[in-house]
């Protein structure tokens, strides 16, 4: 207390340093701190001699599809999707949620139905890729395509090619498969229509007629 009454009753008087100069030397101190932060590590900036860069520049990739050896050129973190849909142009897949969730990206891989948004482009080299326009390919003599029609199990059509891959591959997985098990084969797909029922019982009449 007799210090502060002696310097003019300022802690600031009291101690030296304003409260302003403290601020302006705090913050020149957190920049520099910033500074050093932010800088690159000695080995990112000097690479050794020989070392291979790894960056997001385009590489060469092949997809199997539909049985053809199709080449592109992309990113890395490019998604089967969109290179199904961009460089090798198979639109059939849909982007919709681009989150792995609604299906309307729904191709098979090895036989089995994956969400193309969920799976990047440059690790499905080695896999047997299956689009709906490979799956369809006769489509006045297909059964899944008749079986469509006959029941209105689209609208809209956005989700249609997802539902239709999904369903090829539960029915080559289980060629007579129940009412329930259609359902739940199906519930990876989403219908922003509400087509439900008649998809489910499109799926049983192809079933029926043996050549889905």
């Amino acid at each position: 207390m007799s210090s502060i009454k002696e310097s003019g009753g300022s802690p600031e008087a009291a101690s030296g340093v304003s409260r302003r100069g403290f601020l302006e030397v705090t913050g020149v101190g957190g920049a520099v701190v910033g500074a050093v932060a932010l800088e690159e590590p000695a080995h990112a900036q000097q690479p050794g001699k020989g070392a291979a860069l790894q960056g997001p520049g385009m590489v060469p990739i092949t997809l199997n599809v539909n049985g053809k050896a199709l080449k592109a050129t992309v990113e890395p973190r490019a998604t089967l999707l969109d290179t199904l849909r961009g460089p090798l142009d198979h639109t059939g897949a849909k982007r919709v949620c681009d989150r792995g969730t609604c299906g309307a990206c729904t191709v098979m891989m090895d036989g089995k139905s994956v969400y193309a948004c969920t799976v990047l482009a440059i690790d499905a080299q080695s896999a047997k890729i299956e689009t709906v326009e490979g799956l369809t390919a006769d489509l006045k003599n297909d059964a899944l395509v008749n079986a469509f029609v006959e029941h209105d199990a689209q609208q809209c059509g956005y989700c249609t090619p997802g539902f239709m891959v999904a369903a090829k591959a539960l029915l080559k997985e289980n060629p007579n498969p129940t009412f329930a098990q259609v359902e739940a084969g199906l519930s990876g797909n989403l219908c922003r229509c509400g087509t439900y029922m008649g998809l489910r019982k499109a799926v049983l009449a192809a079933a029926k007629g043996g050549r889905a």
